[in-house]
């Protein structure tokens, strides 16, 4: 089948904390925004009560704007119930679906136990083959999201064999574990990723050993990885018939968010045509280098990289120069580039990567903060561009709506550009002294569509029998009228239907933990899908012994130029534990392993 399609329409998918930064991410370019409820999310720190939900939905379909929300853990008998519950009301105040990873939500659905709010498969639940995602698009799950691991020739093989909608990460911090397959904070101080506690242990720093206790790699952040940036590969993507495209920060700033869904909405315009509505006008140039980021990788979707940043898992920026000369608290650059009070920069010295603050910019000359003298040659980041968080902070974007007036036989109407239409009869007879004048302050009136999220495009008025209007009453009834479509456009929003699910095969006859069964309904659907379940969840039996506590395309061996070697090899963490590590080499990964 062939998906690709001169400018097919993508969604964009935008991360939202909380209401406001919802709000942001829509006015700033989202089609689509996903967001924390009260519980069940994987991002616990990011939760957000059904009221804001609620705001965040009306204020979203006004510009046909798509509301997610994240209830993508694993979830005991108790919470299972609890979640349902929490489903219902999601869908009674209008959010457009749900982000699941527990097959126990799954089951409720096939027993038509759910409202038909379109269900959409997390990445937590290890989505990395075309075969997975049959498996899921014939139980009937309204969306895929693809895990982040996969090449532009596994997503365009998956695109072009399915049906269901594909949608895949562009931006943001990587996991460095398949998604919903990690289990090492679990291990380590009982905080389950699965459960949405994850202590974050891929960013902590370890020693890399061989089996006689020789150091390869000592103190560093061996599991930490650069951040995703899809950027240039977004046109292949879109022509493999990639649905929705995600970016990662949940637990990001506002900043944040307007800064990086600006910049991918003004790429993906350029390929393909939102599925929302509305015109977005923004008042800076955004820059994805200039927010937080540790480096950037395009990861697997071309050739195999070095993704990794082993030095610091801490916001790395964007390289403004060398140094060309310095003293104690003070520098030069080789470069002339703008520098800024209180802008941060950043560098690394003997494989350490440090930073401070600006003072001030004098004669060339960068003073700092610390009194830290930094060698000639070495390379300067700057990481917190002070002046560019300020226009964002204090940015003025707006996204409207594109209407069009007309006054014709004393009715004046209003039509959006998706053909919503609001109608108003003017009540006025007498006739106008000047009608060229009158037309004149109609239209100009008219024009001012001020705080609302319209934005008039034209306004045709037929000028023979028009009356004498005052222009107190013209605002009235443009301000009215503009009340009456925006009501329409809530009106006529369609929200999209969940079909009904049902069981299918799946792709083996036993099953593990690995597919993260934490309750009775999720044993009952793998068990009607012709699986015999094993073992339930790592949260269940708290056995860890011989157990994959992560498994990573991210290879210490192809870090090390190690490929080859046959040496037995341990990660070490910061209290001494050992982990032992073992690896898949034709599939050139890794497996973090419990004892």
């Amino acid at each position: 089948m062939n998906k690709i399609l001169s400018k097919q329409k993508t969604e964009l998918l935008a991360p939202a904390k909380d209401l406001e930064t919802g709000i942001a991410a829509i006015n700033f370019g989202a089609d689509a925004v996903y967001i924390g409820a009260n519980a069940f999310g994987a991002r616990h720190s990011a939760c957000n009560n059904l009221e804001d939900i609620k705001k965040l939905v009306d204020y979203a379909h006004l510009f046909n704007v798509k509301i997610h929300i994240t209830i993508n853990t694993i979830l005991t008998d108790n919470e299972l119930v609890e979640a349902v519950d929490l489903i219902k009301e999601l869908y009674n105040i209008g959010v457009d679906a749900i982000i699941v990873q527990d097959m126990g939500i799954i089951n409720y659905a096939i027993k038509g136990k759910l409202p038909p709010i379109p269900i959409h498969a997390s990445t937590q639940c290890n989505n990395r083959t075309l075969e997975k995602v049959k498996f899921l698009e014939n139980i009937g799950v309204s969306r895929v999201i693809l895990a982040r691991e996969l090449s532009k020739k596994q997503i365009d093989e998956i695109c072009q064999n399915t049906n269901t909608e594909i949608e895949t990460f562009i931006h943001g911090a990587l996991c460095v574990s398949y998604s919903g397959q990690c289990y090492l904070s679990y291990a380590i101080g009982g905080r389950s990723a699965n459960r949405g506690e994850c202590a974050q242990p891929c960013r902590k720093k370890y020693s890399l050993i061989d089996e006689n206790g020789n150091f390869i790699s000592k103190n560093k952040s061996l599991l930490s990885l650069k951040d995703f940036n899809a950027s240039k590969n977004l046109n292949d993507l879109v022509k493999s018939g990639v649905k929705s495209f995600k970016i990662e920060g949940r637990l990001k700033d506002i900043n944040y968010v307007k800064n990086v869904v600006s910049f991918y909405r003004k790429q993906l315009d350029k390929i393909s045509l939102k599925t929302s509505s509305g015109d977005i006008f923004t008042d800076f140039e955004p820059a994805v280098e200039k927010s937080f980021n540790r480096g950037f990788t395009s990861y697997f979707l071309e050739n195999r990289e070095k993704c990794f940043n082993i030095i610091s898992p801490k916001n790395k920026g964007y390289k403004i120069g060398t140094v060309k000369s310095s003293g104690l608290g003070w520098f030069e650059l080789n470069e002339k580039y703008e520098i800024n009070p209180q802008d941060g920069i950043c560098f690394i010295i003997n494989d350490e990567q440090d930073g401070c603050l600006v003072n001030k910019f004098e004669n060339n000359k960068i003073y700092l903060n610390k009194k830290i003298t930094i060698p000639k040659g070495t390379v300067i980041y700057k990481n917190n561009d002070s002046k560019f968080e300020s226009i964002l902070k204090n940015s003025k974007t707006v996204r409207k709506i594109k209407v069009k007036f007309e006054l014709k036989n004393n009715i004046l109407s209003v039509t959006d550009i998706d053909g919503n239409k609001s109608e108003l009869e003017i009540t006025e007879t007498e006739n106008p002294k000047n009608t060229e004048k009158m037309v004149e302050n109609i239209k100009k009136q008219l024009q001012k569509t001020g705080e609302s999220i319209f934005y008039s495009e034209e306004i045709k008025i037929e000028e023979s029998n028009i009356p004498f209007i005052p222009i107190s009453k013209i605002n009235e009834y443009r301000r009215l009228i503009l009340e009456n479509l925006k009501n329409e456009r809530i009106k006529n929003y369609k929200r999209e239907i969940q079909k009904p699910l049902k069981y299918t095969k799946y792709l083996k006859n036993q099953v593990n933990y690995h597919e993260n069964i934490h309750n009775q309904e999720a044993e009952e659907f793998y068990n009607n899908c012709g699986c015999e379940v094993l073992e339930r969840s790592l949260e269940s039996t708290n056995s860890f012994g011989g157990k994959e506590l992560m498994r990573t395309k991210h290879c210490l061996k192809y870090a090390f130029d190690m490929c080859k070697s046959p040496k037995k090899l341990f990660l070490v963490d910061e209290k001494g534990k050992k982990y032992p590590l073992n690896f898949d080499c034709k599939n050139c990964e890794m497996i973090i392993c419990g004892r």
